[in-house]
């Protein structure tokens, strides 16, 4: 079994109805994908997200603010409300992002420290997108008490002192087919070091298909292919790291374990 641990399945332009977005998690299920986490980015988009996917069983939720649509607003008392939907396991996406809107760097860091509180709160672990911010984002997790709930840096893309860093404060690594990039060659020394209770696997559909789906669609089923293509790099059996990585997405997000029936 393999889970896609981040994945927008509402933004997916090959699924933009029940029977379509039905198909595609049948084609994951039959590559061996049986669950996936379907990540909130937009505050405004959460209902609508919801509405979309909660038909299905093997799909759980996210509830925040991604850093690089804070501008529209956060309202904590509406997050709490969504976040405590049985079937949301986790608080985010949320985290910083300098390099796309360095603009907002004062209000991106606001909203950070505000939705890092927030999983505390509510005591579910945080998905954090970082990027061009690796010092505020280490700092933030820490000031926040964020090693009290755990967490994922997702699609990670930075390097192995920051890796580091987030496994120290009990954060896992989730990794995307951006490792089977040419240009990634960097990112796979840092994917060779993670120790196997902290990875994760994801594809972040519908950006980022892996090879050897480059310039399509991604979508849930091509975590295979990150899998497949992971479990070589370092050197292990596929069935083995689909194991060590499903198991470490259900002790990550025990929420998620609980509707499973872990």
């Amino acid at each position: 079994m393999l889970i896609d641990s981040h994945c927008h399945l509402d933004r997916l332009k090959a699924a933009p109805c029940h029977d379509s977005l039905a198909a595609m998690l049948d084609g994951a299920k039959a590559r061996g994908v049986d669950y996936v986490l379907c990540v909130n980015v937009r505050q405004k988009g959460f209902e609508s997200m919801r509405e979309r996917v909660e038909a299905f069983d093997n799909v759980f939720l996210s509830s925040g603010v991604h850093p690089l649509d804070v501008k529209e607003g956060l309202n904590l008392t509406e997050l709490k409300q969504f976040a405590a939907h049985p079937r949301v396991v986790a608080i985010g996406e949320t985290g910083l992002d300098y390099y796309y809107a360095d603009d907002s760097r004062e209000l991106q860091l606001q909203c950070f420290e505000q939705q890092i509180a927030l999983a505390r709160e509510v005591d579910k672990p945080l998905i954090v997108h970082t990027r061009d911010a690796r010092e505020d984002t280490i700092r933030l997790l820490k000031e926040g008490g964020a090693d009290n709930v755990g967490g994922v840096l997702h699609c990670f893309t930075e390097n192995w002192e920051m890796a580091k860093a987030a496994m120290d404060l009990g954060f896992y690594i989730s990794v995307s087919g951006i490792v089977t990039f040419k240009n990634a060659a960097e990112l796979r020394e840092v994917i060779r070091k993670v120790p196997k209770d902290r990875l994760l696997v994801e594809t972040d559909s519908p950006y980022l298909a892996p090879v050897p789906h480059r310039g399509q669609e991604n979508q849930p089923a091509y975590v295979r292919d990150v899998a497949e293509f992971v479990a070589e790099l370092r050197g292990e059996k596929f069935p083995e790291l689909a194991e060590y990585t499903t198991n470490n997405f259900f002790n990550l997000f025990k929420d998620a374990a609980r509707l499973a029936g872990r």
